[in-house]
């Protein structure tokens, strides 16, 4: 205990504070996703379509974050940063308190999700600029290790007042709400960034495609882990909410000590190495998820083989941090970092709503083993970009 309380005394400012904006934000955006689900089914008697469209609210921000930050490319990542936080309390009061129809939910929605996806790259520029030299990897780690205990203590925030303290989704609103505006004041408190180099982020640059390549195959990966992983175990499983509750909860606190050994993991190993162990690994859990059933027929070992698949693609979910130190070691000139970043969020985004609508269609025609082939082959396509991966030499 003493050690870390002297690390901590020696730590820089900027760090310890970016260190509990992490924890605070986090919290309040895993509060957000614990009750808006069932903050919907309550409100609203959504038809299916209507519950199923809200995705494209929630995801078109993602499209649209790079146009957001060319508008206020006037401000430093740290300022950029204030303005994401309180779109997110904004969006996040009026869904609270201001949802009379679906119509309007709909909009306060993309006004918190803007919010969101907006601070999405800049946290890691952020958390990048705070890193020593050779040690990117290292912080990033620390920093996601932190995200992924304010995602367990933000739900186990909402389960104690739902089940103990009498909350109701106003109660949890004003939470979510007073987390985004701390942040925002204790984000506010930080230094400017030094950087005043003027930043284009609708440009997109020849000597950064094989990081845009990567990003698209993030982006139609993901949709693994966010769509159909969970939907093998509640459809072809028919596993109830707690059984996906403590899924993601043990990934979590699995995150917390696997995320900064990762992170040490991409400084030793380098980008190349780590993207491509990933693409590897994947490969095995697609056919863990699509094939578990005949591989193992009878009794629960196919279940337990899919949870496994189900935690280890949680974790490999952190490798993004990958790519983004890829990009900071590439990156021709500071400015570039966040703008590239950015623009990596919105093609993330293209593709992973194409991927999704894609892997609905196979699975409603051919079966679901079909989507995770396709996961499969996507992940193989990752294991050779990846392996293009070359650093530029230091003098």
């Amino acid at each position: 205990m003493m050690p870390i309380l002297e690390r901590l005394r020696k730590a820089p400012r900027e760090l310890i504070l970016f260190s509990a904006i992490s924890l605070i934000y986090g919290i309040g955006t895993s509060m957000s996703d614990s009750v808006f689900n069932n903050f919907i089914d309550s409100r609203f008697d959504l038809s299916g379509f209507q519950r199923s469209f809200l995705e494209f609210p929630r995801e078109l921000p993602g499209v649209l974050v790079v146009f957001a930050a060319a508008l206020l490319s006037f401000l430093c990542s740290r300022r950029l940063s204030v303005i994401s936080m309180l779109l997110g309390a904004v969006g996040a009061c009026l869904i609270g308190f201001a949802s009379a129809n679906y119509t309007l939910m709909v909009a306060w929605l993309f006004i918190y999700s803007l919010g969101q996806h907006l601070f999405m790259p800049l946290a890691s520029t952020i958390g990048m600029e705070l890193a020593r030299e050779g040690q990117t990897g290292k912080r990033l780690g620390q920093f996601n290790a932190i995200r992924n205990l304010a995602t367990i203590l933000g739900s186990f925030i909402i389960l104690l007042g739902f089940h103990y303290l009498g909350f109701t989704f106003q109660h949890a609103y004003i939470l979510i709400v007073l987390a985004f505006l701390v942040s925002a004041v204790a984000m506010l408190s930080m230094k400017p960034d030094t950087d005043k180099t003027p930043r284009t982020f609708l440009k997109l640059k020849k000597e950064y495609s094989l990081y845009y390549a990567l990003v698209i195959i993030s982006g139609a990966r993901k949709q693994i882990f966010i769509t159909f992983a969970p939907w093998v175990l509640v459809k072809v499983f028919a596993q109830p909410t707690q059984t996906m509750a403590t899924l993601f909860t043990i990934g979590g606190v699995i995150g917390i000590l696997f995320q900064p050994l990762l992170g040490k993991a991409i400084d030793r190993f380098g980008e190349r190495t780590i993207l491509a162990g990933e693409a590897v690994i994947l490969v095995f859990v697609c056919f863990g998820y699509g094939f578990a059933e005949i591989l193992l027929p009878g009794g629960n070992a196919a279940f337990l083989l899919v949870c496994i698949c189900f935690l280890v693609d949680q974790m490999l979910f952190s490798v993004s941090m990958a790519r983004n130190t890829y990009i900071k070691k590439i990156a021709l000139k500071p400015a570039d970092i966040q703008t590239t970043l950015t623009a990596g969020v919105s093609i993330d985004h293209v593709f992973s709503i194409s991927a999704a609508l894609l892997g609905g269609l196979i699975w409603s025609e051919f079966g679901y083993q079909y989507v995770f082939l396709m996961g499969a082959v996507i992940a193989v396509i990752n294991f050779f970009t990846a392996l293009k991966i070359r650093m530029p030499k230091t003098t």
